[in-house]
């Protein structure tokens, strides 16, 4: 694909090598995330990618070698995990017969069976998608210099000896985060050896054809209905790659290299390649609430001004194209995403903090906000919100959850956990019942009944996830504060007292316990990846820990009670703030699928403004 040339140019290479070095760890690998330990998977990848930007193999004064010697020490290239082995295998550097099978068959199921794609995840249906149509094709790239060369760079033996078979259900140890259940070794075994060669021959040839056909299509409705975006960078260059084969010509692929700047991103360390085509929304939209929340908006109106009509322009204003439920999507109109609304995909959460900002901003005053969203939009939000919760009374992050956990069973990613269906959260949840209860305030004639039934029900859910400690374990950020912070929000917010509420007084309690003697909370990652509340190192306070600590805890009416913790808190934010008015970058924050991190750099300023301004006006001046 020579036309890539023309979009990543000489000084795109210099700075995504420059990124890549400036993260590689001591011992040579790469981690899953730019804290995290070495890993096969990042570590193989990124030094193929330094290749394919023109390094030299012993370049990089002497990271290169580095490297290759830290994959050659850890089994070489075999022992990546089946994303790897995928992306390899397109290069033409491991062979198609060393992946375990991605049948796109699988699209051709009848969509009442529970393993249907259109049940999973839109994430991980999303990525599976392609993956499943380059499985079929078995496509391999040009085989240039760099390609024969890496066969040997990778490998501890001789490429045409290696095992490819074996390879197949190889991964390492410190990549391994889901290894594989027995049912899931038979299963693709039995697929690999059986089922493969059958489709592979006439006439069963003709339903491989007849499959790759059905997920080219929906690879294109995708690629259309997000812009050319896609929900992610995975399944975008994967979709690009797709429409390449099919028609190296075409007008989708043209559509598709013009939208690859979109999720590169420079900074100080380098050109990086988002996890999204950003966080705009989701920023903005928390953004707001802080501002709003110290009491300070006129001196901010501006601002507010242009985070307002973000707002409105990001909003949906109608479904994704044709049947719905021929593509397994949800509605989306009224909803907001993530990023940006050309993503074309509405989330639960961000779609109640859009809706809770927008009415914020509505009560202030037209020369402070400018004009209120109109009220037809934002019945559309509710009736989305509405639409998307569970029987539990959970919300999940896009759609509702279509089918069960034990397809977890399944899961062949071996680096993430919990991919398979779209499960329901805690931060969704109450994200939803803040959302409903600030719009039924102001419009308490729409949708009472509907919307108090959804508040009742999404509170029991919150109560059934806590855990025994108090905590609620977050699935998008670091991780029990994080969560805890939701789940006592999302209590409160749906009535519940401090006094009246055992699980608010134990998220507390929680809380309370995990405040370290510098007076701030400092959760690691780690708390994520191991399911067991870690902290950053010994009395090491994190700013954006501290702030969600101190909005649950001013919610929950700790000044009342007990105000020393929070003044304790409140010192560690100001000491933190340096002298241009910036909060210093700290530990990561973000985090999904368990054990894949995320920057979120806006964080490090939105929460400790919030806090200190939730402090100064509901404890300091109350």
């Amino acid at each position: 694909m020579d036309a890539v040339k023309t979009i990543i140019t000489d000084e795109h290479k210099k700075e995504m090598c420059r990124y890549l070095y400036n993260h590689q760890n001591l011992d040579g690998g790469w981690g899953l995330h730019i804290e995290g330990r070495s890993s096969i998977f990042c570590t193989v990848l990124n030094y193929v990618s330094l290749r394919l930007l023109g390094q030299e193999m012993d370049g990089g004064d002497g990271a290169m070698h580095k490297a290759r010697t830290w994959i050659l020490d850890h089994g070489g290239a075999t022992y990546i995990p089946s994303w790897g082995k995928c992306w390899l295998s397109v290069l033409g550097v491991y062979e198609w017969d060393g992946n375990n099978p991605l049948p796109p068959e699988l699209w051709l199921l009848p969509y009442f069976l529970p393993i249907h794609p259109g049940r999973m995840w839109c994430h991980c249906r999303m990525v599976y998608l392609p993956m499943s149509y380059l499985y079929g094709k078995r496509f391999i790239g040009p085989i240039s210099g760099v390609v024969l060369s890496l066969r040997k760079e990778l490998y501890n033996q001789a490429y045409h000896q290696i095992d490819w078979n074996l390879a197949r259900n190889q991964c390492s140890k410190e990549d391994l985060y889901f290894p594989h259940p027995l049912i899931q070794d038979i299963l693709w075994k039995c697929l690999h050896k059986f089922a493969e060669p059958l489709v592979m021959k006439w006439p069963f040839s003709k339903l491989r054809n007849r499959a790759l056909s059905t997920v080219m299509k929906h690879i294109e409705y995708e690629d259309v209905n997000t812009n050319y975006l896609c929900i992610g960078p995975v399944n975008k260059v994967m979709n690009m790659l797709c429409c390449w084969i099919d028609d190296p010509n075409s007008t989708a692929v043209k559509r598709h290299l013009s939208r690859i700047k979109d999720y590169l991103w420079v900074a100080e360390d380098g050109m990086k390649m988002n996890g999204y085509n950003g966080s705009q929304l989701w920023d903005v939209v928390l953004a707001v609430q802080a501002i709003v929340g110290t009491n300070l908006p006129q001196e901010y109106d501006l601002m507010l001004k242009r985070a307002h009509q973000f707002i409105k322009m990001s909003q949906m204003s109608k479904d994704s194209s044709g049947d719905l439920s021929c593509w397994y999507r949800h509605s989306s109109k009224g909803g907001w995403p993530f990023s940006t609304a050309d993503n074309g995909w509405a989330a639960g959460d961000c779609t109640a903090e859009g809706l809770k900002a927008a009415l914020i901003l509505s009560q202030l005053p037209y020369e402070i906000a400018g004009q209120a969203l109109e009220q037809n939009k934002l019945y559309d939000a509710v009736d989305l919100i509405l639409s998307l919760q569970n029987s539990s009374g959970g919300f999940a992050s896009y759609e509702l959850t279509r089918s069960n956990a034990w397809l977890e069973m399944i899961n062949p990613s071996e680096i993430f956990g919990d991919i398979i269906i779209d499960y329901q959260y805690v931060e969704c949840t109450s994200a939803a019942i803040q959302g409903l209860k600030q719009f039924s305030k102001l419009y308490p004639g729409y949708r009472r009944k509907n919307i108090e039934a959804c508040i009742k029900e999404a509170l029991h859910f919150i109560e059934s996830m806590q855990l025994s400690d108090g905590s609620w374990y977050g699935s998008w950020a670091v991780c029990y504060t994080y969560g805890t912070w939701f789940g006592i929000t999302g209590l409160i917010t749906g009535g519940k007292t401090y006094e009246n509420s055992l699980a608010v007084r134990k998220g507390c309690e929680f809380l309370l316990s995990k405040q370290l003697p510098s007076g701030g909370w400092g959760e690691s990652y780690l708390s994520s990846q191991d399911k067991v509340y870690t902290n950053v190192g010994k009395d090491v306070s994190h700013i954006v820990n501290t702030g969600w600590a101190m909005l649950a805890l001013i919610e929950a009416g700790q000044a009342k009670r007990d105000p020393n913790p929070l003044h304790r808190a409140a010192k560690v934010l100001i000491n933190s703030q340096m002298a241009n008015g910036d909060f210093p970058q700290q530990e990561i924050v973000g985090v999904f699928n368990k054990n894949c991190m995320i920057s979120y750099s806006a964080y490090r300023n939105i929460f400790p403004i919030w806090a200190l301004g939730v402090y100064l006006n509901k404890v300091l001046k109350a």
